[in-house]
């Protein structure tokens, strides 16, 4: 009697560890992603597609749980939750990892490349290469892929409740941006008065005489709503800007060889899809506005960068310039 209540509970044991262990093999992991941008642009719609393909590429073991237009509190305080590992992956701007390596910021330098194909060659350098390894080091997170990858924008404009034709137009003119010293400093440089807040205030922010104009993605005109505020847009090609895929480190370690490849596949195919979006839908968008009395118009990116290039130099002859910047700004100009 007694033996067969042993061999009985053993039985029982086994099958519940064995249960067990069948539950922990087939639960899945929820990420939480956090975005500021809505589900209705080029952005969101390719955050949705990475959260679809990663659930199918890991075999449902990685599931991406969105969060756009900021849900999850300011993009600041998303990379803070980020490190924490809160959140699992951020979808945004890299210059937000500058909190932990200040030199991140110049890679968004306003009026220096060229263009998208020297950014581009600039990012493949030991330099930026660096800064990001001293990011995973100090603040635990990692970037997926390249950032060039997933474009925010095929090119950045101004949206003003006036016109701004000439770089003069520029002097006094009260111009949203975000929290990042470099960005701040070079658009005071041109004349601007900067004022910082958040990119979901921006709306409000002109439409109550907070601020005159912002930057923007040209894709993001439309679905942020700025023409109805700020009808004039013009092209200033300020600086080709990519998403940075950012990851809590740790959590992706422990992901296994197969899920982590998994994961990497899903970015690389939603990026694709984000660049068909871009590509398709500008042309679209902006007709739509333009037939709303929205104007169009484009900067002299010339001039801007001449006198953007007034602040590099005093920047560098000040020491304030991280060490061979300015020479890899060089080295990577021409293929």
């Amino acid at each position: 009697m007694e033996r067969k209540s042993v061999g009985r509970s053993l039985a029982v044991g086994l099958t519940a560890a064995a249960m067990m262990a069948c539950a922990a093999a087939g639960t899945a992991e929820t990420w939480r992603m956090g975005s500021m941008m809505p589900v209705d642009s080029a952005e969101g719609k390719g955050y949705a597609k990475f959260s679809e393909l990663a659930d199918r590429y890991t075999n449902g073991a990685v599931k991406v749980q969105v969060y756009p237009s900021s849900q999850l509190g300011k993009m600041n305080a998303m990379v803070e939750q980020l490190s924490s590992n809160v959140i699992q992956i951020v979808g945004s701007n890299a210059a937000f990892l500058s909190k932990w390596v200040s030199d991140i910021k110049y890679m968004t330098a306003p009026f220096l490349f060229s263009g998208t194909d020297h950014w581009k060659r600039f990012l493949k350098t030991d330099l930026v290469k660096g800064w990001f390894k001293k990011v995973e080091d100090e603040a635990g997170i990692m970037v997926l892929g390249s950032i060039s990858d997933f474009p925010r924008g095929t090119y950045r404009v101004l949206v003003s409740k006036k016109p701004v034709n000439t770089i003069d137009d520029i002097k006094g003119l009260k111009v949203r941006q975000y929290s990042n010293e470099l960005v701040i400093q070079v658009w005071q440089h041109l004349g601007a008065e900067v004022r910082v807040m958040g990119w979901n205030e921006v709306y409000d922010g002109v439409n109550r005489g907070i601020i005159e104009a912002a930057t923007s993605p040209a894709q993001l005109v439309e679905s942020m709503r700025f023409y109805e505020v700020a009808p004039h847009v013009v092209r200033t090609n300020e600086y080709p800007q990519g998403i940075a895929f950012m990851i809590n480190k740790k959590a992706f370690d422990r992901l296994s060889t197969d899920v982590q490849a998994g994961i990497r596949r899903a970015h690389a195919e939603a990026s694709a899809y984000e660049v068909e979006l871009l590509n398709s839908g500008l042309k679209e968008s902006f007709d739509r506005i333009k037939a709303k009395g929205v104007t169009f118009g484009e900067l002299d990116t010339a001039a801007l960068m001449k006198k953007a290039a007034a602040y590099y130099r005093q920047q560098e002859v000040a020491g304030k310039l991280p060490a061979g910047f300015l020479d890899q700004i060089a080295a990577t100009r021409n293929p």
